[in-house]
């Protein structure tokens, strides 16, 4: 039988990344700029927070490591580690008026080689049989879930089974619904991504905006890959074993409309997807499950083919998306 309870915190755990991608690339797209480089930034921010736990855990013992260095070392070094790849983007885009389209491409390219060399670097200095490095002492510190969880029964195992890190993606994708909806900055934010030439001229800088939503928007992004990596994986890092969780969490942005508070259910949703296979049954007949596979990208084109058929203006994508800026032609 179909074992829901057990379903719906794997589908959850599944979809925390692609809500934290989704929510980041949403505020990028909002201010215009389409960055398709969130997988490499969201490859970028796992390797950054390996790199920080790696040294952290061999530099002190686990009975004496202290669980705010442990938690907030990674993090720092995921941030840091996706916003210089923000940067690197609004540098080659809005400075230097790059292609948006190329650029972000080659920042996915060139975020999975960085996350692949550094990777294994640390590989060969732990001397591991394996191609994968354990860090599961910082591990620990992400997934711990709340110690009353697993005396409520089926209700804690599906809502209080999770690390700090999933409660976290609801908080920022509620919070930046509401700054896009409820306050002036997003007002602001939104202009720059319908009309910049407007925009600047009612006295809205629209470079800083730019800059400023690419880079957060990064630095949310960058938090998916380290969820991935030091909670959902356990603390295990594997080269090239983020998948294509990048691709989904720009297909979720499309899904959502633009809405990062829709984000939350729809990462669920797209999260049960990824994960169906293994829940229906097939036998041993593994090109049927490969075709389960494929159910999440077969929901994705059905939903752009939806998305383009529809009239409303407020499902549309922001009016300059993807269009460079150039201020001698207001």
């Amino acid at each position: 039988m179909f074992d829901l309870v057990s379903f719906i915190p794997r589908a959850v755990m599944q979809g925390i990344p692609l809500l934290y991608g989704s929510t980041g690339e949403i505020l990028t797209e909002k201010s215009g700029n389409l960055n398709l480089g969130i997988p490499g930034v969201m490859y970028v921010g796992g390797i950054c927070g390996v790199i920080g736990a790696f040294f952290y855990e061999q530099a002190v013992p686990a009975a004496e490591m202290h669980a705010v260095l442990a938690i907030g070392i990674p993090m720092l070094c995921s941030l840091l580690g996706s916003l210089l790849m923000g940067l690197l983007y609004c540098v080659l885009t809005v400075t230097l008026r790059a292609n948006q389209n190329v650029t972000g491409l080659a920042l996915t390219t060139f975020g999975v080689g960085i996350g692949n060399f550094f990777g294994g670097s640390l590989i060969k200095l732990t001397g591991s049989e394996v191609p994968s490095i354990a860090l599961s002492a910082t591990s620990a510190y992400f997934s711990k879930s709340l110690p009353f969880a697993g005396s409520l029964g089926w209700f804690g195992q599906v809502f209080l089974s999770y690390g700090f890190l999933a409660y976290l993606a609801v908080v920022i994708a509620v919070a930046a619904s509401h700054v896009l909806k409820r306050t002036r900055v997003g007002l602001h934010l939104r202009a720059v991504g319908e009309s910049p030439a407007t925009a600047d001229a009612a006295g809205i800088s629209v470079t800083r905006y730019k800059y400023l939503a690419t880079c957060i928007g990064s630095m949310v992004a960058g938090l998916g890959g380290l969820y991935y990596v030091m909670d959902y994986a356990c603390g295990v890092w594997s080269n090239n074993a983020f998948g294509d969780r990048g691709w989904l969490a720009i297909a979720l942005v499309i899904f959502t409309i633009w809405r990062p508070n829709v984000s939350i259910l729809a990462s669920i949703l797209f999260g049960g997807f990824y994960i169906l296979y293994l829940y229906i049954p097939s036998g041993l007949n593994l090109s049927v499950k490969e075709l389960y596979k494929m159910i999440p990208y077969v929901v994705t084109l059905v939903v752009l083919i939806i998305v383009s058929m529809r009239k409303k203006r407020e499902d549309q994508p922001p009016a300059s998306l993807g269009l460079a800026y150039f201020r001698e032609e207001r």
